[in-house]
């Protein structure tokens, strides 16, 4: 390649980067903005759709790889990784800048992809999706932070609306694309649920091609010691408690593995936090970010609203599934009225936030939302309840939930320094995967020790003769074997229906603890303060010295007086306080 060939290479380049960068006040257009979430949304619905896409598939995939018995390792390492990466990338990209490290979570991602469907046993799986999960971690957390360092606060509910929008459609897409792919013996030669895998590539790529374009961002390099003994320790802490939560319920939760798990669990939760403590500035969760009460609180709230959302919408499709004889694709479909409402009330949220510049009273109106619409279908589900009598509330559902997501967040940004906007974003993000994790364990083992028995009972108090013969025959010995349902589509329906009604039994109960761990939600939201929104998007703040860190460990009194009187003013800057030059938003 000649000189004026790379010479005009490279001034292509700075154009782009040039017509892609902020002004000189770090402002950006609405423009660059759409221009660049459009990068962050193609990178976001890459982990979004996969989780859907594959947890459709994965029997089919178990059992071409002869590993049926294994297949929870795939989702576990997945699990595994992405929870863990997610508060890495938080922090890294506040030290040394968000592009690179989202390039890289894109290309991770792709390369773990391309390796799954390549995979020939259960063992390559697991370990190609823990591949694909460290990229996962960052394709989430890091767009959201993104967001933060180009768009005020005041107006951000508006853009981070469109990230639920594309939440709620891999919600639907996933389980039709799952379930159609993997209905394919083959296509183009090799299995179809390789292309499960497969479409993640040229979607990968579009997205990396996108955001190098498009996504330059002014970031000042800070030196800072890189805290590997917290990462370390929130390795050993989380490892055995996220494979306890997926193994448990076939363990025992009492079994001498599980409580292993939880031994070695508490063995790191203590180092983590002694490593923390040590840390201090420049650990991986500063644990005096704990004491900005907007943090904390969003932190709590997002383990529990996680545990009872995620938990309690996993179970509504296994219900149109097993009860309604949906197959995954009819299941995805029958979900769209759950996905509107998470979009219109993401919108709708947003759009009015922007106006008014109150955030507070979507999160707890959301929580009232999704506690009635749980309360309300535990009520109503039953063997022979409609589709169309859950859309209302399946809608009210969504709306609850797209009240819930983007305030919370858009809150702790708000509310913390802008240099630490990347962590606190991966941290909200992380405390709200811990908390589904936990819930959807704990959903599924309530599911699981009481399905037996209300199947047994519905079989008793049949009326039925035919169901009493059965029984006493031995017809239905098979009835609690809960390692698969695909037997009750194949028993006549005289059968199947007390099958279902205790199914239907156990979901009405679990729906109602979903409810009940929701609405201690509105609890702790209630303590969220209010404060006013800045004006200035992170990189605007940066640039005016807001996000300077003062380098004391300790806040005095003077200080915190001082900087709560910063967060109230309308941009957010804290006046100067401690050395001259330190400023603290």
């Amino acid at each position: 390649m000649s000189q004026s060939t790379r010479t005009t290479a490279a001034g292509r380049r700075d154009a782009r980067a040039a017509a892609a960068a902020p002004d000189a006040s770090g402002v950006f257009t609405h423009r660059q903005i759409v221009t660049i979430l459009i990068g962050l949304v193609l990178g976001m619905f890459l982990a979004a759709l996969d989780q859907t896409v594959v947890s459709t598939a994965i029997r089919t995939i178990a059992d071409d790889l002869q590993g049926y018995d294994l297949q929870a390792w795939a989702t576990t390492a997945f699990l595994i990784t992405s929870t863990i990466a997610t508060p890495l990338y938080g922090k890294l990209s506040d030290l040394y800048g968000r592009r690179p490290f989202y390039l890289f979570a894109i290309g991770v991602f792709v390369v773990g992809s391309l390796a799954c469907a390549f995979a020939n046993s259960m063992y390559q799986l697991a370990a190609f999706r823990a591949l694909q999960g460290i990229g996962a971690g960052g394709l989430m957390s890091l767009a959201l932070a993104i967001i933060g360092d180009i768009v005020p606060p005041r107006e951000r509910s508006r853009y981070q609306g469109f990230f639920m929008a594309v939440f709620g459609t891999s919600c639907v897409l996933g389980p039709v694309i799952g379930g159609f792919l993997a209905g394919q013996s083959s296509i183009l030669g090799l299995a179809g649920w390789r292309w499960i895998f497969f479409i993640n590539v040229p979607l990968g790529i579009l997205a990396f091609v996108v955001v190098s374009r498009v996504l330059h961002l002014p970031h000042t390099r800070r030196d800072h010691r890189i805290d590997w003994p917290g990462a370390l320790a929130l390795i050993v802490c989380l490892v055995p408690l996220l494979i306890v939560a997926e193994q448990g319920r076939t363990w025992g939760w009492d079994s001498g593995r599980a409580l292993l798990c939880y031994a070695i669990g508490v063995v790191g939760l203590i180092g983590f936090i002694l490593a923390e403590r040590a840390y201090k500035d420049d650990a991986l969760i500063p644990l005096r970010l704990f004491t900005n009460r907007s943090f904390a609180i969003g932190s709590v709230s997002s383990i529990v609203l996680g545990a009872g959302m995620f938990g309690g919408i996993l179970l509504l499709p296994q219900y149109l599934q097993i009860v309604h004889d949906s197959s995954p694709t009819i299941a995805g479909l029958q979900m769209i009225p759950l996905v509107a409402g998470i979009m219109s009330g993401a919108m709708g949220s947003g759009i009015a936030i922007s106006k008014t510049g109150k955030y507070k009273i979507y999160p707890l109106v959301g929580v009232v939302f999704i506690v009635a619409a749980l309360v309300a279908m535990s009520f109503i589900i039953d063997a022979d309840t409609s589709v169309w009598t859950l859309v209302p509330f399946m809608v009210l559902l969504g709306v609850g939930l797209g009240f819930n997501f983007q305030p919370v967040i858009l809150a702790v940004q708000n509310a913390v320094r802008p240099d630490e906007m990347g962590v606190a974003t991966s941290s909200v993000t992380f405390f709200r995967q811990m908390g589904g994790t936990i819930g959807v364990a704990a959903f599924l083992s309530i599911l699981f020790t009481r399905l037996p028995t209300d199947i047994g009972n519905a079989l008793s108090s049949s009326t039925d003769p035919r169901v009493a013969q059965a029984v006493q025959s031995g017809q239905l010995a098979g009835a609690v074997d809960l390692s698969n349902t695909s037997y009750i589509q194949q028993l006549p329906s005289f059968l199947a229906l007390p099958i279902k009604t205790g199914f239907s039994n156990t979901i009405d109960l679990v729906f109602l603890v979903a409810a009940a761990v929701v609405a201690i939600g509105f609890f702790v939201l209630w303590f969220l303060p209010e404060v006013p929104l800045r004006k200035e998007s992170g990189i605007q703040a940066r640039q005016s010295g807001a996000g300077e860190l003062t380098g004391d460990d300790d806040d005095s009194p003077a200080e915190d007086a001082a900087q709560a009187a910063g967060a109230a003013a309308p941009t957010s800057v804290a006046p100067p306080v401690g050395r001259p030059g330190d400023a603290r938003d």
